[in-house]
């Protein structure tokens, strides 16, 4: 695998176990904003990677949009550049991850369609300017279980070691009080599929514009509440999490309201492996947004930066139907985007004392967002099992680079999970001043569950 100037200076004096404290040296901060992007990926293109030259920060002057707009393709005219199938993938071994190597071969129908790269990630100016100070200051604390100094901007932009890349994941900026609507769909081999509709909500502490830094926090990254308003049978049921900054000083807590009991339990099962909400055993609990919460069951290692395939500007994916957008086996992949970027590569090989369904998880980050774009979930025989795709999209009205859907899929069922599904969702409010901490309580769930 390449690896580039950046990996060799910052990682090779780097201790790769779970208690790395390595720090950025002041010249290796002062990089940001010139030859790396504020994000600290490479600015230069290479080849059919473009240059980085600001991303989508405002609405392109060749789309319209208003406040409550579906967000319009900036690049509908795009035409394909070519098309990966199952016959042909061998030409393309050195830019496909395992995960679209394994899918192209499950099934004859796959493909992927390849477009121009257009590296679109742009965040607000105070989130670049948090990078240059956590580059600085940010560190790894409880064994790695947690961050320190820290804030708002992605904790670690010029990582040193795998665990700052998964913390640079976990923390990166979706704004600060949200709420949504999302669909998820358990798709049967068939292409059978009943859609379970939530509304969740957070307040993300480590993106409050006031925090100064980590230690204001109270040990809490974000506040999240979920409520299944559909189908009928899972209504009402809603889940509350108070997402830890340091699990080792404090682990991740979280209770569930059931309509059929009407209590509010402690749910300490919504975390590691345990099944994910409305999953249908399709994914864990630390797998939803391509990863979450403690990383302390895992050695993290770095594998280097590659040039890989990965699901990008996916206004047409986002915009599409389910009807049009869940098929048998896997999605309609005529509506699916997918360009040529520069991603890190990094594992999690679980650790001998501990247990998870996922012996080794493999992950594909992007450099411009910090955010996972694909994975390999490795049962404990080793055998590749499930792949995770996260459909990035630019959300130029924010601005932030988040993603649009998450897909499971699951090899050895022949079924996949569609989450975070926004296709005939109401628009994300990603401005909800309203939000207020005194709302995420057991109490108030209680109310929010009474169908």
């Amino acid at each position: 695998m390449k690896r580039t100037t950046l990996l060799v200076s910052a990682l090779a004096t780097a201790v790769f176990a779970t208690g790395a404290l390595a720090k950025v040296p002041e010249a290796q901060v002062n990089r940001l904003g010139q030859d790396l992007t504020p994000m600290g990926s490479e600015k230069a293109g290479d080849g059919d990677i473009p240059a980085w030259t600001g991303g989508l920060q405002t609405v392109p002057s060749n789309v319209s949009y208003k406040p409550g707009d579906k967000l319009a393709d900036p690049f509908a005219s795009d035409p394909v550049k070519f098309t990966i199938t199952g016959e042909n993938a061998g030409q393309y071994d050195d830019i496909l991850t395992p995960g679209y190597k394994a899918l192209l071969k499950a099934y004859p129908t796959y493909k992927m369609n390849v477009y121009e790269s257009r590296r679109t990630c742009a965040f607000p100016d105070k989130f670049y300017q948090a990078n240059k100070r956590n580059a600085a200051v940010g560190e790894l604390v409880g064994g790695g279980s947690g961050v320190s100094e820290a804030i708002f901007g992605s904790p670690f932009p010029i990582p040193n070691n795998a665990l700052e890349m998964i913390w640079n994941h976990t923390l990166r900026y979706r704004a600060f009080k949200v709420v949504r609507q999302f669909a998820a769909a358990p798709v049967t081999r068939g292409g059978d599929y009943t859609l379970q509709i939530v509304q969740d909500e957070a307040i993300l502490q480590w993106s409050d514009p006031s925090a100064e830094r980590a230690e204001d926090l109270d040990n809490i990254s974000l506040y999240y509440i979920a409520n299944t308003i559909a189908p009928a049978r899972a209504a009402g049921n809603v889940i509350l999490v108070y997402e830890a900054l340091n699990a080792e000083k404090q682990p991740r807590q979280a209770w569930q309201y059931s309509p059929g009991t009407r209590r509010v339990r402690r749910a300490p099962n919504i975390a590691y492996d345990n099944p994910g909400t409305n999953s249908d055993g399709l994914s864990t609990s630390d797998s939803f947004d391509g990863y979450n919460g403690a990383p302390d069951r895992y050695d993290w290692t770095v594998l280097g930066k590659s040039k890989r395939l990965i699901s990008a500007n996916a206004y047409v994916a986002e915009s599409t139907p389910y009807k049009d957008f869940l098929s048998p086996l896997h999605l309609n992949q005529d509506k699916v985007r997918y360009e040529l970027r520069r991603v890190w590569e990094f594992e999690a090989k679980l650790r001998p004392d501990t247990r998870h369904v996922y012996s080794r998880r493999v992950y594909h980050n992007d450099e411009d967002a910090w955010q996972i774009a694909s994975a390999e979930l490795y049962d404990g025989r080793g055998q590749l099992w499930r792949v995770q795709e996260l459909q990035q999209i630019q959300r130029y009205n924010v601005p932030l680079c988040g993603s649009a859907g998450e897909i499971v899929y699951d090899l050895q069922a022949g079924r996949y999970l569609a989450l975070a599904l926004q296709n005939e969702e109401p628009p994300v409010n990603y401005f909800a001043d309203e939000l207020d901490k005194n709302r995420y309580t057991p109490n108030a769930i209680r109310q929010l569950g009474v169908r």
